[in-house]
């Protein structure tokens, strides 16, 4: 990763650590959420657009992605 500095008026600074508190996860990382957003996807993985946006809260949900991505099975 790349590290950078970037400045926000007060009102942005404590609006976006209460959303990244509200989520359950870092300045940072909401930030880097926030980009992903809105920056073109690598046009060579169109995939990677909706990557990291389902959150399930199941640690264990990569061992069974078919029922997350389709549902449970009847």
């Amino acid at each position: 990763m790349i590290r950078t500095q970037i400045s926000l008026s007060h009102r942005e600074y404590h609006s976006a650590k209460r959303e990244a508190a509200r989520l359950g996860i870092s300045l940072a990382e909401l930030l880097r959420r926030s980009l992903r957003s809105i920056l073109p996807s690598d046009d060579s993985k169109p995939w990677m657009r909706y990557a990291g946006m389902i959150e399930t809260g199941d640690p264990t949900a990569s061992q069974k992605i078919d029922d997350v991505v389709y549902g449970q099975k009847d």
